[in-house]
């Protein structure tokens, strides 16, 4: 019997970015069904990784002063003789580790990440992101979602309060979408943050009543993927949650302003955005003078605007 292939993927530290990254996995686990993957990243994204198909290894790259993080990863994988090496990261660590073929990402190109991502492999058409969960995530979204109920799903928080779309305008979306004539009338409402993003997201959850609403606040990232997978529809901000929706093929709606909409729109055929009156460009332009009454620079977006785009995104085709 012949070892199986050894197949080092080397992914990014941000959620968002490392699950962008999980379509050139995807195309690499269906192209070789005999390899075995060790997968590094950083800690937070690591709950994405954990049930991906004959996983060896998960090497955690904790961030270390003077990239001493990158010694760790020689530690853990100058031993093994590598048949592939994929480096999304453009580390000097693996080009200095031992492969018969490896695969460095470069620059920016300005197209979309999954796009970029799949370059590395000479991919014409990209595999879409995709997030694996296994059967212990699976139950424990079963106990946690009410059972026969549609459920709306929104991603409140953001890592940088300028992109945070208004709390009071979730709580509003919300009444809209699932009140007697919303789209999703009866739904009820599953809120997803990080455990320290709960004061952000305090608003909201006060404005939904208990019997209706579903927190999950800190859970680990597959239970979250799971749940999210149950969901009729996920509204969010720009951020790696919304991400995680998409690969999961839960109908997304990004909420996008200061952002980069082309390079990180919710990927998939049930993923859609929508953005401020203004421009990106005209936003930032904005900062310097930001008053304090005006914590972000999300205000043009509306409401009616955002319901008026979930109904299009559920429409029938």
């Amino acid at each position: 019997m012949t070892d199986r292939m050894n197949i080092l993927f080397i992914t990014a530290n941000r959620l968002g970015d490392a699950v962008l990254s999980t379509g050139v996995l995807a195309s690499l686990v269906d192209s070789y069904p005999d390899a075995e993957f060790t997968i590094a990243c950083g800690p937070y994204a690591a709950g994405i990784f954990r049930t991906v198909p004959r996983l060896k290894r998960l090497v955690i790259l904790r961030k270390k002063s003077w990239n001493w993080h990158w010694i760790d990863l020689l530690r853990e994988c100058l031993c093994t003789r590598w048949d592939l090496i994929i480096d999304l990261r453009n580390s000097l660590a693996s080009r200095l580790l031992m492969s018969k073929r490896r695969a460095t990402k470069g620059g920016s190109t300005g197209k979309h990440k999954v796009i970029e991502n799949a370059a590395i492999l000479g991919l014409a058409t990209p595999t879409a992101p995709r997030i694996w969960t296994d059967e212990a995530a699976e139950d424990a979204a079963s106990k946690l979602l009410p059972e026969g109920r549609r459920l709306l799903a929104l991603g409140p928080a953001a890592n940088w309060p300028p992109k945070q779309w208004p709390i009071e305008k979730f709580a509003s979306l919300a009444t809209i979408l699932t009140g007697d004539d919303g789209l999703l009338s009866g739904a009820a409402v599953l809120v997803v943050a990080d455990k320290s993003e709960r004061g952000q997201i305090v608003p909201l959850l006060e404005a939904i009543s208990s019997d209706r609403r579903v927190e999950l606040i800190g859970a680990e990232l597959a239970i979250v993927a799971a749940c999210l997978k149950r969901s009729s529809l996920f509204v969010g901000n720009d951020s790696g949650l919304m991400h995680l929706a998409a690969a999961v093929g839960t109908p997304t709606l990004g909420l996008f302003g200061p952002g980069y909409e082309h390079i990180y729109g919710p990927w998939g055929p049930q993923a859609a955005f929508v953005r401020t009156l203004e421009n990106r460009e005209e936003l930032l332009a904005r900062l310097p003078n930001l008053a304090a009454r005006e914590p972000n620079l999300m205000q043009s977006l509306t409401v009616e605007k955002v319901a008026a785009a979930a109904r299009e995104l559920l429409r029938p085709r």
